[in-house]
This record gives structure tokens, C-alpha cells and sequence, in this order.
């Protein structure tokens, strides 16, 4: 049954596919006595936030973010910023889908996808918040799966597709190696908002809501995007000694190790850190790229993360 009156789609026309949504919500709601449908599609330089606020103005109870992880992510950004109490369905269209695949949405059929944004039981999730500074960007960005600097993003890029689909997360162990190559380590000061703050050393540093990139590859196990805590992954790795330590804290003490034993803690080791926090304040010592949900935003040297626990329901 369709839990919706009035359902407005934000759609990336460059993503196509528009004939088969189109189709697919006609489908879905044949029998479900007429909800309203309006159509927003999103702009080059604005991924979707004016179009959500369209269909949140139109009426919208339901908002379907047609598109790749930068729509989705302007879509729960205006949500969650706006305090709307409409709810997120999501079709993804791109290549990463990174919160699609974390919540389970099904991918490669847009029917399917559909189905369960307009009949699926929604679940609140957090949201969190990144303000950053630096000589490259300035503002206040969402995310809802990681936001940081480092290799998290070049293992993205820089993985073969084709090994991907093949061979899954071990495909991120293989661009691992081609990815350490454009980062260094510099130094970092961490405030956790507590009283605490820390002076550390990073090569990557990782905030995230959710923890599985693409390929089923688990980078933050404890992550949850409903219990109202970012996960903090942080990684210093030098020499090879250091990233020997790092593939083995990766792949077997938070994978394999893990897959098989249950329920432990995400371990730290001597160049991977673990933890859990609801605020951080970060100082690079040296700019570096940031990026949110995959989306490289710019060189930034400072980043104040916060979380909104709840922000947004989803299908």
C-alpha cells in the first residue's frame, strides 16, 4: 500500500532514466487511489536543494531522490535543515549509491527501488554537519554516510571497476597501494568538545555515519546511522611497516576476524584508531581535500563535525 498522498520526486535529469521511473511510479500507484506526483528536477550548480524545497512547498509528504549520492545528499540536507517532517525515499541512479547501500536500498532496478520508497516503513536516521574552512571552500555541508580527508575518497576513484565487481572489498585492498601514493601524513589537532583535545598525526582521517563503501568493503564496522554517534576512523600509516599493520587491522581484525567471531568493538592498532564521538573539531596543519559522500568540496584546513541525531525518516 502506498503510505503517501502527495509525492514529489527531485530528479537529476542527467542521470536519464526519467521514462522508467516515470513508468515505475505509475505502476506502484495505479491502485493506491491518486497520491499527487510533481516533479522538481535538480540544476548543475544546485544538486537539489531548490528542487526539494519546490516539492515541500508543492505539498510533498514523500520525497523520492532520484539521482546519484550528491542528489540524495542535497535532498537529506534540505530535510534535515529545514525540520520537514516529509519522508526520504530513494532511487539511486549513480555509480556509488553509498546510503542506498548502507539502508539496503535495492539497486539496478528502478522499479524495485520504487516499490519500496512508496511502501517501505520509513526508520529515522542521523545527519551530520561539516563546516569547514580552508582556501578552497567555506560553509556547512551534510552527510549522511563519511566526510573526511585522505584515501577514503582515492580508494573510491581508484578502483578498478571491473575487479570490483568481481572480487568486491578485496578490490579496495588492490587501489589501496595506488591510493597511498597521493597523501602524506601531517599533523592534526583534535577537539572532541569534552575537554579534551589531542594532537595527532593523520593520513586520513574519516567521520562516518554509515560504514560500507562500495563492493560490500567495511571501513567503519560500528557505524550505525541511527544510534546518534558519528564513528571516528583514523589512520597514520608510514613505511611498510605501518601499512602492513593497516591492511591487517582492515581486512582480518575488522573483517574476516570479525565476520566470523561477532559482536567485538572496531579494534585499533598501532596506525588504525577507533572511536565513537557526537562532535569534533579538527586543525590541519597543511590543507588537504575534503569531501562529503564521496563529493571532493576542496581544500579545507579547518573542519568543525557535529551530528543531528534523527534528522531525517527514511524508506
Amino acid at each position: 500500500m502506498v503510505q503517501a498522498t502527495h509525492i514529489g520526486i527531485v530528479f537529476n535529469p542527467s542521470k536519464g532514466a526519467r521514462d522508467e521511473l516515470e513508468q515505475a511510479v505509475a505502476a506502484a500507484t495505479a491502485d493506491a487511489g491518486g497520491p499527487a506526483v510533481t516533479w522538481h528536477e535538480t540544476e548543475v550548480d544546485d544538486p537539489g536543494i531548490s528542487a526539494t524545497r519546490a516539492a515541500l512547498e508543492a505539498g510533498a509528504d514523500l520525497v523520492l531522490a532520484a539521482g546519484g549520492d550528491g542528489t540524495v545528499r542535497a535532498v537529506a540536507a534540505h530535510l534535515a535543515e529545514a525540520g520537514a517532517t516529509a519522508e526520504l525515499g530513494i532511487i539511486p541512479l549513480g555509480t556509488g549509491n553509498l546510503l542506498a547501500r548502507n539502508l539496503g536500498v535495492p539497486l539496478g532496478r528502478v522499479s524495485n527501488a520504487v516499490e519500496r520508497a512508496l511502501t517501505g516503513e520509513a526508520r529515522a536516521i542521523d545527519v551530520g554537519w561539516a563546516e569547514l574552512e580552508g582556501p578552497e571552500v567555506s560553509g556547512r555541508y551534510a552527510f549522511a554516510v563519511m566526510a573526511g580527508f585522505g584515501i577514503d575518497a582515492h580508494m573510491i576513484t581508484e578502483t578498478d571497476d571491473d575487479l570490483k565487481d568481481k572480487a568486491g572489498w578485496v578490490a579496495y585492498v588492490e587501489s589501496l597501494g595506488r591510493a597511498v601514493t597521493v597523501s602524506e601524513v601531517l599533523d592534526v589537532t583534535l577537539d572532541f568538545g569534552d575537554g579534551e583535545t589531542e594532537d595527532d598525526r593523520a593520513h586520513t582521517l574519516i567521520v562516518g555515519n554509515c560504514g560500507t563503501l562500495q563492493g560490500g568493503f567495511t571501513l567503519l564496522p560500528d557505524a550505525d546511522p541511527s544510534d546518534g554517534v558519528l564513528d571516528l576512523f583514523v589512520l597514520d600509516a608510514e613505511g611498510v611497516g605501518g601499512w602492513m599493520d593497516t591492511l591487517k587491522n582492515v581486512v582480518w581484525d575488522n573483517g574476516l576476524a570479525r565476520a566470523f567471531g561477532g559482536g567485538q568493538k572496531a579494534a585499533s592498532s598501532e596506525s588504525v584508531t577507533h572511536r565513537q564521538l557526537a562532535r569534533l573539531e579538527l586543525t590541519l596543519a597543511e590543507p588537504r581535500v575534503f569531501e562529503v559522500d564521496g563529493d571532493d568540496l576542496g581544500e579545507v584546513t579547518r573542519a568543525a563535525i557535529s551530528i543531528q541525531p534523527g534528522a531525517i525518516r527514511v524508506r
